[in-house]
């Protein structure tokens, strides 16, 4: 190959690096590494430039194996928007179920949120508002997402039950780092609410801010 050429190459292999710096999201700027390492191999191998040569052929594989993660993401967060039943089946590899026997009571209404719990197996029934959750449902998620930060029901076993929990900081942190279950998540809430709030409107009014109570204007005036 001729030196210009050669040359030519280079400089493209460094526009992709350039370009991989200037991205703002994950997706692009992985395509861009690619791109740069192919371009730098080339280069590496037309001038004999052993060392830049074996870089590259190690970040390539790592670049195409994190576009493919970016790629499954975007196709889980796309099948959550469309489930019919969201799958929260993560929760079971950060947590270890837990055998409550029927009648028992997971938590009241009024209590602080500090778990969102998953069933594994049995039926669990939300007293307040009759609503009956079986296998592969979560509950206790609403309360993490409101200023009351309060139980509004009171969750009991209907049936002999396996459930997992997690705590505030792993719900958080797989809310964030997986956004597929996020997604999950969203839909549940507001799914529910919906509900809620048509059929047992007061038992969410709770949730609401409470509204400041208004000063009178003559007793600003004095």
């Amino acid at each position: 190959m001729p030196a210009e050429y050669i040359e030519i190459v280079g400089w493209i292999a460094s526009a992709f690096t350039l370009a991989t710096y200037a991205m703002k999201t994950m997706l692009p700027l992985r395509v861009a590494a690619i791109l740069s390492n192919l371009f730098f191999m080339s280069y590496s191998l037309a001038l004999g430039l052993w060392p830049m040569l074996v870089l590259d052929a190690v970040l390539l594989p790592l670049n195409v194996w994190r576009l493919w993660q970016i790629l499954r993401q975007r196709r889980r967060i796309s099948e959550a928007r469309h489930a019919e039943e969201p799958d929260f089946s993560v929760i079971k590899a950060l947590s270890k179920p837990e055998p409550m026997p029927a009648g028992s009571v997971v938590f009241r209404r009024g209590d602080t949120p500090d778990r969102l719990y998953y069933i594994d197996t049995g039926e669990v029934v939300l007293d307040e508002i009759g609503t009956r959750l079986g296998t592969g449902e979560v509950f206790g998620e609403i309360a993490f997402f409101t200023d009351a930060k309060e139980r509004t029901a009171t969750a009991r076993c209907l049936t002999d039950c396996r459930i997992h929990a997690i705590d505030e900081a792993a719900f958080l942190r797989l809310y964030f780092q997986d956004p597929a279950f996020g997604m999950a998540i969203m839909k549940t809430i507001t799914r529910r609410l919906i509900d809620g709030m048509a059929r047992h409107p007061e038992t969410y009014m709770a949730l609401l801010p409470k509204a400041p109570v208004p000063v009178p204007v003559a007793a600003v005036a004095r």
